[in-house]
Formats: C-alpha cells, structure tokens, sequence
C-alpha cells in the first residue's frame, strides 16, 4: 500500500449488525464513540442496521407482504368482537 494517501485516522475498525449480533472487523475511517473488545483487541465500535449477514438479498430470505392474508386472518380473529 502506497504511503501517506490514506487519512490519520484510517484504521481497524468493528461493525456489529444490531439485527443479529455479527461482528466484523475492517478498515475504515469511520467515526466511533463506543469500543468493543475481540478476541482480546480493543476496537472503536460502528453499529449498523443491516450488513451481509442479515440483508435480504445475501442470505436469500425475502420477506413477502401478503396484504390480503393479513386482513383475512384479522378478520377471522377479531370477527367475533364485532356487533
């Protein structure tokens, strides 16, 4: 890697995907307020919403809006509360 084009504080990074609990461990100059040890390191923390391991599109798991099920059910369940 060439020297002196990366910014100071390009540096090892953790992002832990708070959907299921995935770490990973990267470079990055992102800013962090929280650290986190692993494997006995400590790293500035980055918490994210989705990555790799929860994003539909990697592990294939589409969740389908069945809007017309979804009253269905609503009405058999709750229809006999109705006047």
């Amino acid at each position: 890697m060439k020297q002196g084009i990366h910014p100071e504080n390009y540096r090892l990074v953790a992002f832990k995907d708070m959907s299921n609990g995935d770490i990973f461990i990267t470079r990055s100059t992102a800013e962090a307020k929280e650290t986190i040890e692993v494997d006995g390191v400590e790293y500035p923390l980055v918490k994210v919403e989705i990555s790799r391991t929860s994003h539909p599109f990697y592990t294939g798991k589409v969740k389908l809006v069945d809007t017309a099920g979804r009253i269905d059910k609503f009405k058999k369940k709750y229809g006999k509360f109705s006047k």
